[in-house]
């Protein structure tokens, strides 16, 4: 009976412990010779707390302890909150990174602990220079990969533009971020008077910086509060020096106002105004190497770091059972630019468009994530096949070479379906099972029939129909004349669907009108630009990849340019095909651009009806 009584208790002791949150807190950066505070919070009624030792610090005071505690009733529902602080006065001795160790503290007779700290301590403000003068030979210079838009002496706030790298290959991601900093001034906010570069050449990720925390950074010898206000990821889209053009903010600040107080309510409470500044934060350059000679058959734009895997759904199926190649791509990189690899399926399969699932991370490390490919296809023909690998290449930059990533080579084993043929062609018929007893009876259940047992028509019959007239030989071969023009028919029908080449190619146009039909649509709605663009481009990689029987993996500028010339194409013609590709794939990736939706959807129209007119 006792320990029935306890375990109500445990519980409710169990359930308090899990709930017990002991947090240390101090500011990520401080300055050499300025005090800072080091709490301690905890949501129970503590004692005992035990401090780690302030080796590295200076012990100003504390600890100084406080507590609070609320309660609210919502839908009749009590729930209260308790918390308990323990605050430490500290300052730097020098400049450098420390770790605090954690905490402990005592509750209920149970030790907690808390998490550890680690600091970043900074120098002093160095003396500054008068207006005009050079920073002192010891202070921070701006890197090669960061510009001052206007120093300490013409202002306190001020805007650098930062970029990750200088020196990239194409389709490398470069990093570029504009970071303000501010000190002695009241900055209160940023106006949407914002004026950025058009990122010419290069293809546009933005990042959404949703929560901006202020840092302390020591700059030229300054220490300064600082916020990156602009992210993005930019992809080189060709080789060369590249200008990226100065960009302006204009920020909001609050002045104290230098009019004379007027009564003593005025110099009790402080008085501001507002005023506007115009930021500039200067350009720069990045220097785009080509990416080298020798690009492997298998490279799909990749540039970066990836990974390949594969599964198969079933290597043991029947005949017209669908079979399913799943590829996973994992990696950091051109993450959106990567071309889907072609899978060469065996003969007498017949292949759909692979569906292509996109889950991408974008951060101020790059883009990363995976994409995951499913490939169908339906085996029609029974018979021992073998599916070859499937290839990916990528520019790998860290060894600064091709990579080529394979996957291991499958052998499928079909087996004969229903209604599927035998090895000599014919179909299967159906075999009846008779047994000896019934074989006897033959004779007798058999009688021979004669024209003399027929009962001749009445004077009512309508038709009479005698044995070897042409009315008794019509009514027989009619349906045998019938029956042999409609195997002939469908016979012809199944070897032209069993082209699966020459399906596609008939169906190419209403496909692609279908896609349009589709890319209409969206076009109304300003919410679905980037769906339009998707489909307008997938509309015209299609109708090219069934016309011109490549597959969608494979097309290219050069792969498009050669096989319509090959076809005798006007140059014009192949010109425009290779133009509405690329500001499809551009205004879906990079919007900056200022391709217009209408515009485009009106060339891929007209394109497609130009191209039906040639003999492809």
């Amino acid at each position: 009976m006792t320990i029935v009584c306890l375990l109500p208790l445990l519980g409710v002791g169990m359930l308090r412990a899990e709930d017990v949150q002991f947090r240390a807190q101090a500011p990520a950066q401080v300055i050499v010779g300025r005090p800072f505070q080091l709490s301690y919070t905890v949501n129970q009624r503590g004692k005992d707390l035990r401090a780690p030792e302030f080796t590295d610090f200076d012990y100003i005071a504390g600890p100084y302890t406080s507590q609070s505690s609320s309660t609210s009733f919502v839908n009749g529902r009590r729930t209260s909150s308790f918390q308990m602080t323990f605050t430490y006065t500290l300052m730097a001795q020098k400049e450098g990174t420390f770790s605090l160790p954690p905490a402990t503290i005592n509750i209920g007779g149970e030790h907690y602990t808390s998490n550890g700290v680690k600091i970043t301590v900074l120098p002093e403000d160095q003396p500054q220079q008068s207006s005009g003068q050079q920073p002192a030979a010891n202070s921070q210079r701006p890197t090669a990969n960061s510009q001052q838009s206007s120093g300490p002496e013409q202002g306190n706030i001020f805007v650098r533009t930062l970029v990750s790298k200088t020196k990239v290959y194409e389709q490398e991601a470069v990093l570029l971020s504009y970071k303000v900093y501010v000190a002695g001034v009241d900055l209160k906010q940023f106006t949407n008077n914002t004026t950025l570069p058009d990122f010419t050449s290069f293809l546009q990720q933005k990042i959404d910086l949703n929560d901006v925390q202020l840092q302390l950074e020591n700059y030229n010898g300054r220490n300064y509060q600082t916020a990156t206000i602009y992210s993005t990821l930019l992809y080189p889209q060709k080789s060369g020096d590249i200008q990226i053009e100065p960009a302006s903010f204009e920020a909001v600040l609050l002045v104290p106002n230098q009019a004379r107080s007027r009564s003593i309510f005025d110099d009790f409470f402080n008085s501001y105004t507002t005023a506007t500044r115009t930021l500039r934060a200067p350009g720069t350059t990045i220097h785009v190497t080509p990416l080298p000679a020798g690009k492997p058959a298998a490279y799909a734009g990749g540039v970066g770091k990836f990974t390949m895997e594969s599964k198969i759904s079933a290597t043991d199926v029947k005949a017209n059972e669908a079979i399913t190649l799943t590829l996973t791509i994992r990696g950091a990189g051109n993450m959106k630019l990567l071309k889907t690899p072609g899978v060469e399926w065996p003969e007498g399969f017949e292949q759909y468009d692979p569906k292509v699932t996109n889950n991408f991370k974008t951060s101020t490390g790059g883009m990363s994530g995976t994409r995951t490919i499913e490939y169908l296809a339906i085996p029609r023909a029974a018979g021992d096949y073998t599916l070859p690998a499937v290839q990916f290449g990528y520019f790998d930059t860290e060894k600064g070479k091709y990579e080529v990533l394979s996957t291991p080579e499958y052998t499928l084993h079909i087996a004969r379906g229903v209604g599927e043929p035998t090895a000599n062609g014919q179909q299967p018929t159906a075999v009846s099972y008779v047994n000896k007893e019934d074989i006897r009876e033959l004779g007798s259940d058999i009688r021979y029939i004669s024209a003399a047992n027929f009962v001749p028509a009445g004077e009512n019959e309508v038709l009479r129909v005698q044995f070897g007239s042409w009315q008794m030989g019509a009514l027989y071969g009619c349906p045998l004349v019938l029956s042999l023009g409609l195997f002939v028919i469908f016979r012809k029908r199944i070897r032209e669907n069993a082209d699966i080449i020459g399906v596609r190619k008939r169906q190419a146009n209403s496909v692609a009108r279908k896609r349009l039909k589709t890319a209409k649509k969206l076009l109304a709605d300003p919410n679905h630009k980037e769906k339009f663009f998707e489909e307008i481009e997938r509309a015209s990689l299609q109708y090219l990849s069934d016309r011109l029987s490549i597959p969608t993996a494979d097309l290219n500028k050069e792969t498009i340019t050669s096989t319509l010339r090959g076809k005798s194409i006007d140059d014009q013609l192949i010109e425009r095909t290779n133009r509405v590709l690329s500001d499809a794939a551009f205004a879906r990736y990079a919007p900056a651009m200022g391709i217009k939706p209408d515009e485009l959807y009106a060339q891929t129209e007209q394109l497609i009806n130009d191209l039906e007119d040639c003999k492809l």
